[in-house]
């Protein structure tokens, strides 16, 4: 008969060095950012995540002040062919249209109806104006809320066919995880319409609608009927691109971050506040050097463009994230690619 006792120090050995040998496996799911190829950009931000975070660090932050702004369009996820708002504000002249035929013969709205390219860039900012006004005010929150949601169920991107809300960059989906697990706060601070993007931020980002600031328009409490909303009215309430960016952090979130993420000169501003605060600070960008797996584009692009941000960026040792070459896949859906050496 064998000894039950021996049988079981057999098993508990057996137990413990099956756990002995898979621990490099268990530290490796672990490790953070695995879309991201070993070098300067994913050190960078490592190596800040661990210095602000470690109690013996001198450059400790404690928990409340660790907040993380990011820009929505080309930093979270693709802007191109254009602003992906842009093509639900022009999906929904034609959704409406039958409810305004003046439109037929309305600038800068026949050109949407007619598919007009140049008559709409003729139309210029303040065509644009006219026709977020049209789409994004004149309702209550909660119905501006419904469309923009039905649209992001169904529209799909013109070049992969996918829906706009898997148009996401995996390797910023991993940072923000990465940051929350550190118990950063992490807000998203971009021009986009803050309706719009609390339509879908909570659900792909895990950032929940109080935390997302963007352009908003002035609102209107309500009471109808025994029913309370709030009304999106046409007025412009505050820009939130350029400048506006850090005023908004500062009227919304009051407290400065230690980490900022854009893509574009319309957030230089919201990184230079962020630089110019004590203590160790992170700035970044997402520079798009892949033409692909995404797209190239900086200088000269109108969407987007990234010249005087990279400028500064460059003389003040920022991390520059080269697309290309620092991230192993671009989106969700993506393969990921081997991993390159630095």
């Amino acid at each position: 008969m064998t000894n039950p006792m021996s049988l079981r120090h057999h098993h508990g050995f057996r137990f413990l060095l099956t756990l002995v040998l898979s621990l490099p496996l268990l530290v490796q799911a672990a490790e953070p950012l695995p879309s991201w190829n070993d070098g300067p950009s994913k050190k960078n931000i490592i190596e800040f995540v661990q210095a602000v975070t470690d109690q013996g660090s001198k450059d400790f932050v404690k928990p409340e002040d660790r907040i993380a702004v990011f820009d929505n369009d080309g930093t979270l996820w693709s802007e191109q062919p254009m602003y992906f708002e842009l093509l639900f504000a022009l999906d929904e002249v034609k959704r409406t249209a039958p409810q305004h035929p003046e439109w037929k013969t309305t600038q800068p709205f026949q050109a949407v109806l007619e598919n007009d390219h140049k008559a709409l860039a003729a139309a210029g900012m303040e065509g644009l104006l006219k026709i977020f006004a049209a789409t994004h005010t004149g309702m209550t929150t909660a119905a501006f809320d419904d469309y923009a949601k039905t649209w992001l169920s169904q529209a799909r991107h013109p070049k992969t066919g996918k829906p706009y809300t898997e148009m996401i960059f995996q390797p910023m989906l991993e940072m923000l995880d990465y940051l929350r697990s550190q118990d950063f706060k992490t807000y998203i601070v971009s021009g986009g319409d803050t309706g719009f993007m609390r339509a879908f931020a909570e659900k792909v980002y895990g950032i929940p609608p109080e935390q997302v600031i963007g352009t908003t328009f002035v609102t209107a409490f309500q009471y109808k009927d025994g029913e309370a909303s709030i009304l999106r009215t046409p007025k412009l309430a505050h820009n939130d691109d350029g400048p506006g960016k850090p005023e908004s952090i500062d009227a919304v979130i009051g407290r400065r971050p230690i980490l900022a993420f854009g893509n574009s000169d319309g957030d230089l501003q919201m990184l230079q506040w962020t630089a110019a605060g004590p203590g160790k600070r992170f700035m970044g960008l997402v520079h798009h050097t892949d033409a692909k797996r995404e797209w190239a584009y900086d200088r000269q692009s109108q969407i987007g463009r990234l010249d005087k941000a990279l400028d500064e960026a460059n003389s003040r040792g920022w991390t520059v994230v080269d697309m290309a070459s620092e991230w192993r896949r671009i989106y969700p859906f993506d393969a990921a690619t081997p991993e390159q050496v630095q």
